[in-house]
């Protein structure tokens, strides 16, 4: 995967389209420090239930998500934020269509 260009004005959620039914990705930067990753979900689509040795932030760009943390479900809409905390099962379905930066600090 490659990453998106250095000094250069981006419109990130134009950097990926969707796919019918498939999650597509693209890695935004990448880093000793963690990494962001761009997510375009198809409707239904999603990431079943796993855990992150590390604190995730998820940004909604556009569409609606469910994202269930430890259990608690949450929908999203662009716009919306949470952080998924590190070492606690999470798991995403795309309510319609969305696209979402992950952002992973390693610490």
């Amino acid at each position: 995967m490659s990453t998106a260009p250095k000094s250069q004005v981006l419109r990130i959620a134009d950097m990926v389209t969707y796919q019918a039914g498939a999650v597509v990705s693209r890695q935004v930067m990448t880093a000793d420090a963690g990494n962001v990753t761009l997510f375009a979900f198809d409707k239904d689509q999603g990431l079943s239930e796993h855990t992150a040795p590390f604190d995730a932030l998820v940004n909604i760009l556009e569409g609606e998500a469910q994202i269930t943390i430890s259990g608690v479900s949450f929908e999203l809409k662009g716009g919306e934020s949470i952080i998924m905390p590190a070492n606690e099962p999470h798991a995403l379905r795309a309510l319609k269509q969305f696209k979402m930066l992950l952002t992973m600090i390693r610490s």
